[in-house]
C-alpha cells in the first residue's frame, strides 16, 4: 500500500479506481523547443524520442473504436513538433472527437511553424497555453530568456484569428504554475489578475486560467533538491490533503498514452513509468478502452499533488 493509499484509507475513502473513458491523451514526443525548468517530463531540443507510425496509427484505430472517448489531448514535450501532428488533428476532428493542443506558445514563431496557429484556428482546436505568470521576469525565470515576450506575441496573434474572443468558438485558456516550491494561489482570483494586467498592458483576452500544482518528480524533483527544498515540498502536498478533490482526479476519465504506446493511468506515472494498476499494457493489448474501466488506479507519492489545496489537474482546480 503506498503512502497515498493509506491517506485515502484514513479518510474512509476506497482505492482509486477508474470509470470510464473520456479523455485519451497523446504524449507525442519529448522534443521542445524550450527546456524548462517546471517540466516534469523533462523535454528540450535534444530529445529524440517520438511516435512512430505504426503507434500513430494503432492510436486513431482505438479512438474509431472507442466512442465514449469524447476529447483527444495532445502533449509532449511540443505535440506540433511530431511530424504527425496535424494528420492526428485532422483524423480526430473527422470521427468527431474535441481536441485539444497543449501549446508553449513560443513554438508559434520557430521556423517552419509560423502558420500553425492558422492551422489550429481552420481544424476548430482548443488550444491550453502555458504561461506561468503574467511578469516578464517569472516567465524568463522559468522558462528562457526572451520566452515572455514571444508568448506575448503569440497570445496576440490568436487573438487576431479570433482564440479567446467570445462567441468565436475558438477556446484558448492559459496554465499557471507555482514559480516556487508552493501551492498554486486560488484559481477564480489568479484568473481575474491575469486578465486584468493581460488586457491592460497588451490588450489580450483568453478564456480560462487553469492553475496547475508542480509535481516533485525528474526536472523539477532535482530543481528543488538543488535549492534544499524538496522535503519541505513534499510534505507541503501531504499536509494539505484534501479528500474532496479525490473524486474529481484525472486518473479516473484519463488514458495517457506515452510515445512508445504503453497505457498509464496519468501523465504524471508515464513520467516515472509506473503501469496501469492493473499491469503493463499498450495500444495493442486493448479492443477498445473502455476495457480499462473499474482497473485499479496505481498510485505514489507524488499523487498527493493532485490533491493539495484545491487539486490539481490537467483540466486545472479540481475543487473551489
Amino acid at each position: 500500500m503506498s503512502s497515498f493509499d493509506s491517506a485515502l484509507a484514513a479518510h474512509n475513502l476506497p482505492g482509486l479506481r477508474r470509470g470510464a473513458a473520456r479523455i485519451l491523451q497523446l504524449n507525442l514526443t519529448k522534443r521542445c523547443n524550450l527546456a524548462c525548468h517546471h517540466c516534469h517530463v523533462e523535454s528540450s531540443p535534444r530529445r529524440t524520442e517520438a511516435m512512430d507510425a505504426r503507434t500513430v496509427q494503432r492510436a486513431l484505430e482505438l479512438l474509431a473504436a472507442s466512442p465514449g472517448i469524447s476529447l483527444v489531448d495532445l502533449t509532449g514535450g511540443a505535440p506540433e513538433m511530431h511530424p504527425s501532428f496535424r494528420m492526428l488533428v485532422r483524423e480526430a476532428r473527422r470521427l468527431g472527437r474535441r481536441v485539444i493542443d497543449r501549446c508553449n506558445l513560443a513554438i508559434l514563431d520557430e521556423p517552419g511553424h509560423e502558420d500553425t496557429a492558422g492551422f489550429l484556428a481552420r481544424e476548430g482546436v482548443d488550444i491550453v497555453a502555458s504561461l506561468p505568470c503574467y511578469s516578464e521576469d517569472n516567465v524568463d525565470g522559468q522558462r528562457g530568456r526572451g520566452v515572455f515576450a514571444r508568448s506575448i506575441a503569440a497570445l496576440q496573434g490568436l487573438n487576431r484569428l479570433g482564440y479567446g474572443i467570445p462567441g468565436s468558438g475558438l477556446e484558448l485558456d492559459l496554465v499557471y504554475n507555482p514559480v516556487g516550491a508552493s501551492l498554486p494561489p486560488a484559481q477564480a482570483q489568479l484568473e481575474a489578475d491575469y486578465k486584468r494586467e493581460l488586457g491592460a498592458k497588451f490588450q489580450i483576452s483568453f478564456g480560462r486560467l487553469l492553475t496547475l500544482t508542480n509535481m516533485p518528480i525528474r526536472r523539477y524533483a532535482d530543481w528543488l533538491v538543488r535549492r534544499g527544498e524538496l522535503e519541505r515540498y513534499q510534505g507541503l502536498l501531504v499536509n494539505h490533503f484534501n479528500p474532496e478533490a479525490v473524486p474529481h482526479l484525472m486518473c479516473r476519465d484519463t488514458v495517457s498514452v506515452d510515445w512508445r504506446g504503453e497505457l498509464f493511468d496519468c501523465d504524471f506515472n508515464q513520467v516515472l513509468e509506473l503501469p496501469l494498476g492493473e499491469g503493463r499494457r499498450t495500444l495493442w493489448d486493448v479492443e477498445c478502452l473502455d476495457e480499462l474501466e473499474g482497473g485499479r488506479v496505481a498510485t505514489a507519492t507524488h499523487c498527493f499533488g493532485c490533491t493539495a489545496g484545491a487539486g490539481s489537474s490537467c483540466g486545472g482546480a479540481l475543487v473551489s
